[in-house]
């Protein structure tokens, strides 16, 4: 079973999401939307568009709780319940809640440190 294929996203707690929001897109030009965020689109090594992307976000952070951290990572799985029975079955601190929509499929588990880190395993259409 693979676990872990690629990084879907950083999401970024600030004191201020808008004001840190407009410093990165003044300074180091990332195209940030009325969301907060916006989509890395993948490239291969030549700079031809690949498929998948990833999310870049700042926010107030209220769905890093548990977690205090001022960041949380998203992964991309390709099989979320197989791992999530996985790191349960290694005693890994696995969230109960799971959700799933038109984005794909998400989980959240705690490492050791008390960060909380998202998996995701996205739609088939990606």
């Amino acid at each position: 079973m693979s676990r872990v294929t690629g990084i879907g996203g950083i999401f970024i707690k600030a004191k201020n999401p808008e004001k840190l929001q407009q410093w990165y897109k003044e300074h180091l030009g990332i195209d940030v939307q009325a969301w907060g965020g916006t989509s890395f689109r993948w490239v291969d090594s030549s700079g031809n568009p690949t498929a998948g992307t990833t999310a870049w976000m700042i926010g107030d952070g209220g769905n890093f709780a548990p977690s205090e951290a001022s960041f949380m990572v998203n992964y991309r799985v390709s099989d979320l319940f197989a791992l999530l029975e996985t790191l349960r079955a290694e005693q890994c601190q696995v969230l109960e809640k799971t959700e799933e929509s038109e984005y794909g499929k998400f989980a959240w588990v705690m490492d050791p440190e008390g960060n909380k880190i998202e998996l995701w395993e996205p739609p088939t259409t990606e």
